[in-house]
């Protein structure tokens, strides 16, 4: 069977998880750009804005989940809209759940900025740590993914968009800022493929077997020229070099525009990838999406 086939059916139905079988979209709403993590036997969902500011879910088996309400309920100093794409950790050196985030600056003169913010809970509320990480002009800075290098211990941040590289750069031990001497570093340029990289974003950093994952989308994510896939990198190393293997999961005859996608373990070890997508039918927002993921012959691969 054609391969790009069957990357194709993974968007179409259904998945076995938990004992279950799970229907796409686990989430009928509008919900771009998810992150998923598990914690004490609960999955954790965030999302780009929304009603509030960071929108968060909970569920206990991946298909049902509930809102306990907006993940940042107080807007930071310097931001006053467009507050994309979260991405959460729990770091156990500093006892606290991490949120990064982008959002438009107040200052007119700029664009957007990443930002920071510190919870006790999974849930939050989290609070913002009062200044940006970084701006500038447009929104090359938006998309963080936070990484704990297995290797190294690096705490390490990438981000990107804008039609510009995505980069990576070590972050001070608290993440609250980067870390004094170091430098962005691109790791993945955007028109280096046949398709899909006019703009590049979305970063993920997955580390499985030894090798570095990282997953990336591109290049429109929404609107009526929506046209977005994920694509795929490997490195020895987490600030790589990264060489390309492509696209791994793209629009098929259901679901137009799948992409920024985060990946996860569930409760029994099994990967998936979590991502939005817009129904070709039915239209509308940019739905929550989980599939299931394999490695096999030292890549990624999308399960049907």
């Amino acid at each position: 069977m054609n391969t790009r086939y069957l990357f194709s059916l993974l968007l179409c139905s259904t998945l076995a998880a938990n004992a279950q079988t799970l229907t796409n979209p686990v989430l009928d709403k509008d919900f771009p750009d998810p992150t998923v993590i598990r914690v004490n036997g609960k999955y954790y969902a965030y999302a780009t804005q929304g009603r509030g500011h960071i929108q968060v879910s909970v569920s206990e088996d991946l298909q049902h989940w509930s809102d306990p309400g907006d993940a940042l309920p107080v807007k930071p100093v310097w931001a006053d809209k467009h507050f994309w794409a979260p991405h959460v950790l729990y770091d156990p050196s500093i006892q606290k759940y991490v949120l990064f985030y982008s959002g438009e600056s107040t200052d007119t003169t700029t664009g957007k900025c990443l930002g920071v913010a510190y919870a006790t809970q999974p849930e939050g509320p989290f609070t913002d740590k009062g200044s940006p990480l970084i701006c500038g002009e447009g929104f090359e800075h938006i998309d963080p993914m936070a990484f704990i290098d297995p290797q190294t211990g690096k705490k390490l941040l990438y981000w990107g968009s804008g039609f510009k590289p995505i980069r990576v750069q070590e972050m001070k031990d608290d993440w609250s800022d980067f870390k004094q001497g170091s430098k962005p570093v691109p790791v993945v340029w955007p028109g280096r493929e046949k398709n899909y990289t006019r703009l590049i974003e979305g970063a993920w950093l997955d580390y499985h077997a030894g090798k570095y994952y990282l997953y990336y989308s591109g290049d429109n994510c929404c609107g009526k020229d929506a046209n977005y896939a994920v694509l795929v990198s490997r490195a020895d190393h987490a600030e790589g070099p990264f060489e390309s293997h492509g696209v791994i999961l793209e629009k098929d005859s259901v679901w137009l525009a799948p992409g920024h996608n985060s990946v996860f373990k569930d409760a029994q070890g099994n990967d998936h990838i979590a991502y939005h997508a817009i129904h070709r039918q039915k239209g509308g927002g940019r739905v929550f999406c989980i599939s299931s993921l394999v490695y096999s012959n030292g890549w990624p691969v999308v399960k049907p």
